[in-house]
């Protein structure tokens, strides 16, 4: 049996930055309105025909494979969480394969939402304690912008969204003291619809009937949030899935070094870090530069963290995530 560890770390964002004034001029919203129920300032959306999920996943890959020393040729498995993949079907893992030129190795989809790099990230751990594959590429990544109702409309779901990828490279470690320790997967189909995007769909509305139907009040095919729903909901399953890492490694909170929660909005972060009694600087969060960029946030704010110093070798690290599904998750790391 082995442990997985993060041996590399990597992230991409577009350049073109979307202000809160910038959607003001399209919606009517205020920079105030976003920040005071988001926290939000900006976010990156991509330029069509530049940028892709797939485009974004490589290139956040690329860093974290250079960072890692792992040679390409090299990474066993490739699992890519993305609720906006480029096409309905293949999934984007295959053409990261084909464009970062990878031996035929397999390539895994994960489609959790907000939880999805966790998710990944727990499904590549699984095959590495095996002993299975040797080194794993994960990779987060999404596109909001193109799919955003961008009219007053759908104001509420449209100003939290941003575009962005990030990626980690997991290796064998021989030393059980380090790595991931464990994982911790839930989800509650329950409340699905509570945060959906149902159309196009086999099972209800197909493009054929979008077309048929040429309706345009036809929202279906736009993401719904029941906000203040949701927002309770996360808020006790974010702190029980914490708890629930920590217990299952005989450790306190006040073992926490950093903390990285899902980046869905700073209110539900600056409520459980108030809960578990955190300081600044045992919680990372970089919504106010990007948004939320669902299965991406997780990564691209463990990179930023990474980068800045914050997290240092033996550091207890927490990664936790709620949203669409609903499904929650947790990863407990010794670094």
């Amino acid at each position: 049996m082995y442990h997985s560890k993060i041996t590399g770390l990597g992230y991409y964002v577009p350049d073109n930055v979307v202000t809160n004034d910038d959607l003001s001029k399209i919606i009517d919203t205020n920079d105030e309105w976003i920040q005071e129920r988001t926290g939000i300032q900006e976010r990156r959306h991509i330029i069509r025909g530049e940028d892709t999920t797939t485009s974004m996943g490589v290139k956040a890959a690329k860093i974290a494979i250079e960072r890692s020393g792992v040679a390409a040729e090299d990474i066993d498995f490739v699992v890519f969480a993305t609720l906006s993949p480029d096409y309905y079907f293949p999934g984007p893992g295959v053409l990261v394969q084909r464009d970062l030129g990878l031996r035929t190795v397999g390539a895994l989809d994960v489609r959790n939402q907000c939880s999805g790099f966790v998710y990944a990230l727990s499904v590549a751990d699984q095959y590495i304690k095996t002993g299975m594959y040797k080194n794993i590429l994960v990779i987060g990544s999404e596109v909001h912008s193109t799919g955003l109702d961008m009219t007053t409309r759908g104001r509420s779901v449209s100003v939290i969204f941003g575009d962005g990828a990030g990626a980690a490279i997991l290796s064998r470690e021989e030393d059980l003291t380090k790595g991931i320790l464990s994982t911790h997967l839930h989800s509650e189909g329950l409340h699905a619809e509570e945060l959906a995007l149902t159309a196009p769909g086999m099972g209800a509305r197909w493009v054929t009937d979008i077309i048929a139907d040429n309706n345009p009040d036809d929202e279906s095919y736009f993401p719904y949030m029941n906000g203040q729903f949701v927002f309770k909901n996360a808020v006790v399953r974010f702190a029980e899935v914490i708890n629930e890492g920590l217990e299952a490694n005989n450790l306190n909170v006040s073992d926490i070094d950093m903390l990285i929660p899902h980046q869905a909005n700073l209110r539900i972060s600056q409520f459980i870090q108030k809960k578990f009694e955190l300081n600044d600087d045992q919680v990372f969060n970089n919504i106010q530069k990007y948004g939320n960029t669902t299965a991406a946030s997780i990564p691209i704010a463990l990179t930023e963290a990474w980068e800045q110093g914050k997290i240092k070798s033996g550091d207890t690290v927490v990664l936790a995530a709620f949203g669409s599904g609903f499904t929650w998750a947790s990863a407990i790391i010794k670094w």
